[in-house]
């Protein structure tokens, strides 16, 4: 059975940075490409980021060179790091990933970015 677990979500001031981290079990992270996503109040989820199986990495414009995403194999995990946090990141941020036909979303990991 394919689960992802987002794990590093917290209060944090502006500014500040954090670090979410997805893992894997029933699946091999590194042989698939795996996205963050968030979800604010009221709005729809939204694509920040993702890493293909071969390492490249792509992100929303929101966010770019703000977050990095990469891959720590020996954990099947892949994390998110965070910096330059604003208020309108506030979110639940999910990983997710496609696998023989299905995607698979884990729960979410809630940040919450004060002012």
């Amino acid at each position: 059975q394919v689960q992802l677990l987002e794990s590093g979500g917290r209060l944090v001031q502006a500014g500040g940075s954090l670090r979410l981290a997805c893992e894997g079990s029933g699946i091999t992270l590194s042989t698939v490409g795996v996205a963050w996503g968030r979800q604010a109040p009221d709005k729809q989820r939204e694509w920040v980021a993702s890493v293909t199986s071969g390492g490249a990495a792509d992100y929303a414009d929101s966010v770019n060179a703000r977050f990095y995403i990469f891959r720590d194999n020996a954990r099947n995990t892949v994390y998110l790091e965070m910096t330059s946090l604003q208020p309108q990141d506030t979110a639940v941020y999910y990983c997710n990933t496609f696998s023989r036909g299905q995607a698979y979303w884990g729960q979410g990991t809630q940040v919450t970015v004060s002012s």
